[in-house]
């Protein structure tokens, strides 16, 4: 999944960057100056979204300015020669990094250093065509940005978050079965859990960059009712499904794993947190009814449970931990299901 997303992305953001680099270069040639710094400074201005391009390039355009100024003046200087492109890196890198502008430091270095070997009358006005050069590629690479193939992520987020939601569900299944039957698995499949689980995050954290992305774009493309709808439910879900991995997290760090209930009751829980993850996989196996019995019994399950069975260490059981666990995951999992099945209907 993760991988297909890559592909697409950068697969856009070539074509964007090409014709960025064709435009500037154009423009540059028609205005008789050397497009090199233009075209550097339009590669690396090319952004996932405008609103990052515009961002960025606020940053890029002084940057470039400051690396452009040091290579005048160690030219100056020192004419053409090993210092001076020592010096100017070296100051363009401190003073960028002094004032900040961390975005620009890059293409500020390029910038100050290939400057050097090209520069040999009027410092001046060199100096000029470098500031105009930067403009260039700044403003073209934006303006590709933002109107040839603008970003729109709503259909990749729901992809993603469909199948994030049931491989959270086959999560769940499996470390409720570790924790029910903790002295019948190998420590193998202990760590097997805990890397799946961990994958699990990681692409929940890309899903979650991808709602950035789309809400920064949203504020220079204004999403269709229908879309910014989708995009709404998108981010409550992706929230609660959040929550849900931290309730996870909890249940895969009990600190003591001894459980008192019978091998039946064992078998029970397992058997319900089975249905809760079908229902993850499948949302139109979802019947609330069976839903909310199956949460009347753990509910019930949880109540029933007597003071004197929580350990030594703390206050509360193993058995009472592993319960209130579950039954925050079954809410939120219904409200994700329910908010899906509406969205889908309308």
């Amino acid at each position: 999944m993760l991988k297909h997303l890559r592909i697409k992305i950068i697969g856009r953001r070539a074509i964007k960057t090409a014709l960025a680099v064709f435009l500037t270069s154009w423009i540059c040639q028609l205005l008789g100056w050397p497009p090199v710094f233009a075209v550097i400074t339009a590669i690396v201005t090319i952004e996932p979204t405008v609103a990052s391009s515009i961002k960025k390039g606020i940053v890029r355009f002084p940057a470039s300015a400051i690396g452009s100024l040091y290579a005048v003046l160690f030219i100056y200087l020192f004419g053409n020669s090993p210092i001076t492109y020592t010096l100017a890196a070296f100051f363009t890198i401190l003073t960028c990094f002094r004032l900040h502008l961390h975005a620009g430091l890059l293409v500020a270095t390029l910038t100050s250093v290939a400057m050097i070997e090209v520069i040999h009358d009027n410092l001046f006005y060199s100096f000029l065509i470098r500031l105009g050069t930067t403009t260039i590629g700044i403003l073209v690479s934006t303006i590709v940005n933002m109107f040839i193939l603008p970003p729109n992520y709503t259909k990749q987020i729901s992809s993603d978050f469909n199948q994030m939601l049931k491989k959270t569900g086959d999560a769940v299944e499996l470390i409720t079965t570790v924790l029910m039957k903790a002295d019948k698995v190998q420590s193998a499949k202990i760590k097997d859990v805990d890397e799946k689980f961990f994958q699990l995050k990681r692409a929940l954290d890309k899903t979650e960059q991808l709602l950035q992305f789309q809400e920064d774009e949203a504020k220079y493309h204004r999403l269709q009712d229908d879309t910014r709808k989708l995009f709404e439910m998108e981010q409550k879900n992706v929230a609660k499904l959040r929550l849900v991995h931290y309730h996870i997290g909890n249940l895969m760090n009990i600190p003591n794993r001894t459980i008192c209930w019978s091998p039946k009751e064992c078998e029970d829980i397992i058997n319900m947190v089975h249905s809760l993850a079908d229902f993850m996989k499948f949302p139109d196996h979802y019947k609330a009814k069976a839903y909310r019995n199956q949460v009347k019994r753990l509910r019930d399950e949880f109540w029933d449970i007597k003071p004197n069975e929580a350990n030594e260490h703390t206050i509360f059981s193993t058995e009472l931990i592993i319960l209130y666990e579950l039954l925050s995951i079954y809410n939120l999992v219904e409200e994700i299901i329910q908010t899906t099945n509406e969205m889908e209907k309308n």
